[in-house]
């Protein structure tokens, strides 16, 4: 009988210090645990090794590799180096792109152990994220980002050179400022395409070279029941607006009587970019917690295969581990759920409830208890949910009983609070349903709609808030946003609150 001799496989690294070719082999041994093991789906990967300053210009462009120039980034990389430099805060350990291929940034200051997390989190984790998650693959257009951004950068700097740096930044504040009220919500956008965007550029230029405006020239010519041809054409076209209209920019862009060719190219481009970020606000649980799981399952694997050292694995560990800290609600440092721990939490739940049910598991998640499929499960979450409907579909009570969770009832015309729910088998229910209302972006943005336009008067646009739980907007920021928006129709304002009719069941 012939002995077989095995042979233990050598740690991908023992030094905390990195190089290139050690980087390459670590990625290509997480490439085979993420694609093989997995079966994760991902675009190829570019991953880029950046300095601090350069992760802190990161940070004040919105994290993107092109970005157009404006005076805010600019603050906010002064503010953030300055906090950096004080050791009042840290900076991320990467970045990373939704786009094809995907683009993460690492920190050159991180050892090998955190390289070895960061390409696991990201490179893979967020990376299958962007490209099999419904509302990224129906609402983004990862081939397209890059060239798009290109454009909007190009064609900003040319607008700075024949109008001025002052007026075109004038035009981006007001856009700024109505970012989160410059994006469809309902009604799916065009995906962003280079040629697309060049075509609509010229199409407006020509459009308005051959055309006048004659919505915004009729002016009032006799007593009522005398109306001219052109009074009566222009009551028409109000028809046509379309109203109520909840996405200002868009609305703005096509009908206000005074921005330029330019200046509503300006505002497309400002709209066009927050359409790209919305799936990202609806999706940070989900997408936190997809590449906290895929990394977790990585390294583990790793080392079970002997390619992580103890002392790797130990490092590992604890950044892992500070990423998913929660505080306590009675904690200073709380200030909400970890989004990061809360996705993480379920992900795992979901592994377990599929392996090693409970019959509370069985009753609350009889789809997948006892399923034994745990990675055809969690890849079906992450492809088909949002962070909403992920709470409201998997949010099961173990998670809640370990996170503590109890719900609130807060009204504004209420002096105080009042605690509804806890974690117990009676609250169960209501906790779910409340924590998904808070991640339901739709519900978190204030709902202010264009309602009317007056075209034959003074022009003046109205707009409507619909005030959840009496809860009105805040006077100081109100003013200033309205402040903008009269920037950008050139006629007066009016916005009027009322309270939102109660919820259908």
């Amino acid at each position: 009988m012939t002995a077989v001799k095995t042979t233990k496989a050598e740690p991908l690294f023992t030094t905390a210090d990195w190089n290139f070719e050690v980087l390459q082999r670590t990625y290509d041994a997480i490439e085979e645990v993420a694609v093989k093991d997995l079966e994760l789906n991902v675009y190829a990967n570019q991953v880029e090794i950046i300095s601090s300053e350069q992760m802190l210009d990161a940070y004040s462009s919105i994290g993107m590799p092109l970005m157009y120039q404006h005076w805010s980034f600019g603050k906010h990389f002064v503010n953030d180096e300055v906090s950096y430099r004080k050791g009042l805060r840290g900076l991320a350990y990467e970045i990373v792109i939704n786009s094809d291929p995907c683009i993460s940034y690492n920190m050159e200051e991180n050892t090998m152990a955190q390289q070895t997390l960061v390409m696991a989190h990201a490179a893979f984790g967020h990376n299958h994220f962007f490209k099999n998650n419904h509302l990224f693959r129906q609402w983004t257009d990862a081939e397209g980002i890059l060239d798009y951004l290109n454009f909007a950068k190009g064609y900003i700097a040319k607008c700075e050179e024949r109008h001025g740096v002052h007026e075109v930044e004038r035009i981006l504040d007001a856009a700024h400022a109505l970012m989160n009220n410059g994006v469809f919500r309902y009604r799916r956008p065009q995906k962003l395409s280079l040629k697309a965007e060049q075509e609509k550029e010229k199409e407006r230029r020509d459009y308005e070279e051959r055309t006048v405006n004659y919505l915004w020239q009729t002016v009032y010519s006799g007593p009522e029941g005398q109306k001219s041809e052109a009074q009566k054409e222009a009551e028409e076209r109000k028809h046509t607006l379309r109203l109520p209209e909840e996405n200002i920019l868009y609305f703005l862009e096509q009908y206000s009587p005074i921005l330029q060719i330019w200046q509503r190219e300006i505002l497309r481009i400002v709209r066009n970019i927050a359409q790209y970020f919305y799936p990202q606000r609806q999706t940070k649980v989900m997408n936190e917690g997809c590449a906290c799981f895929v990394h977790y399952h990585i390294v583990n694997t790793l080392q079970q295969r002997g390619l992580l050292s103890d002392g790797a694995m130990l490092e590992i560990l604890h950044n892992h581990s500070n990423v998913l800290f929660q505080p306590s609600f009675d904690d200073p440092r709380y200030s909400g759920f970890n989004p990061y721990a809360l996705g993480y939490a379920m992900m795992e739940d979901i592994k377990r409830i599929c392996l090693d049910p409970t019959e509370e598991d069985r009753a609350w998640l009889p789809e997948i208890a006892g399923k034994k499929d745990w990675k055809g499960a969690i890849k079906d979450a992450w492809a088909n949910y949002r962070d909403e409907s992920f709470i409201q579909q998997y949010l099961s009570p173990k998670v809640i009983r370990d996170f503590r969770m109890f719900a609130i009832s807060d009204y504004a015309k209420d002096s105080h609070v009042t605690v509804s729910s806890i974690h117990n088998e009676r609250g169960y229910g209501e906790v779910r349903e409340k924590l998904a209302q808070n991640y339901d972006v739709a519900v978190i943005d204030p709902d202010i709609q264009i309602v009317d336009v007056d075209l034959l008067g003074d022009r003046q646009l109205k707009l409507r808030h619909y005030k959840r739980n009496g809860v009105s907007l805040d006077q100081k920021e109100r003013d200033k946003v309205l402040a903008l928006l009269r920037t950008l129709w050139g006629y007066g304002v009016l916005l009027e609150e009322v309270d939102a009719p109660p919820p259908r069941h």
